[in-house]
Order: C-alpha cells, then structure tokens, then sequence
C-alpha cells in the first residue's frame, strides 16, 4: 500500500505504555525513539507487541522545526538532524533533514519560518511531532 504521509520510518516497537482508551508505542529507529499515542483498540487490532516490526508514519504537515531542542515542550518527539534539502514554494516550503539513523524527516512549512529560523543546507535542526500525530503501521 502506498499513501501520502512523507514520513514512514521503519523501526521496532520497543514499550507500550498502556492506559484505559489510548497507549504510548515507542518505536526505535536505529537510535531514534519516536512515540505514538495510539488507541488500545489500535494497539490490538495491530497486534503491536515489543519486539514487533513497525513503522511509525507522520504527514509533512504534522512536523514543526526549531533550531534546537526545545525544553519544557509537551510534544514528545524531538528529534535533532542536518538540512539536507529545501524546496519553497509560493508560500509555503518544504524542508528535509536527515536524522542519526540516516533517514529523513520532512515538513512542510511557511517560507517565512523557513528564512526566521535560518533553516539552510547543512545546518542542524530539530523536527518537533507530538505523539497524536504520529500512526503506527505494520506489514
């Protein structure tokens, strides 16, 4: 199956947090952990268990950027990386930055927070998602 979300990051379930309606799935990316507050019911229904193959999915316009990691924040994954690439657009851009595991995290942004943050090629940035708006998929 093919779908729209840019990011589909390949990892292994490593805890379920579980609580009465939602769960947090942390999933390991090489040496990125990303955690998704998912339904319990999605949890069985995906058969989600440590150990598990999964992937955990986020839309481009899920992924807010900063220039460091960011204290105090109730999103739950940050994740620091370099620019590797930078479309804009008429408004709005997209930006690209590869993390430690060698994957990509993109997001689509206003050109404006492009130019605020200095976001250029090469430089550091961290990608900010909260949990709610991370899926989980598997195979």
């Amino acid at each position: 199956m093919k779908i729209s979300a840019r990011n589909q990051l390949k990892g292994t379930v490593s805890n379920i947090q579980e609580g009465a309606v939602n769960g947090v799935v942390t999933i390991d990316v090489h040496d990125t952990k990303i955690k998704a507050d998912i339904t319990m019911e999605a949890i069985r229904d995906l058969g989600l268990e440590v150990g598990k193959e999964a992937s955990a999915i986020v839309k481009a316009s899920s992924v807010m950027f900063a220039t460091d990691i960011i204290p105090n924040i109730s999103a739950r994954n940050q994740v620091k990386g370099k620019v590797v690439d930078i479309e804009k657009g008429a408004v709005n851009g997209h930006v690209a930055i590869e993390l430690p595991c060698g994957c990509k995290m993109k997001g689509s942004i206003t050109n404006e927070a492009i130019e605020q943050l200095g976001l250029a090629k090469g430089n550091d940035a961290v990608a900010i998602v909260k949990a709610t708006e991370v899926m989980v998929g598997v195979e």
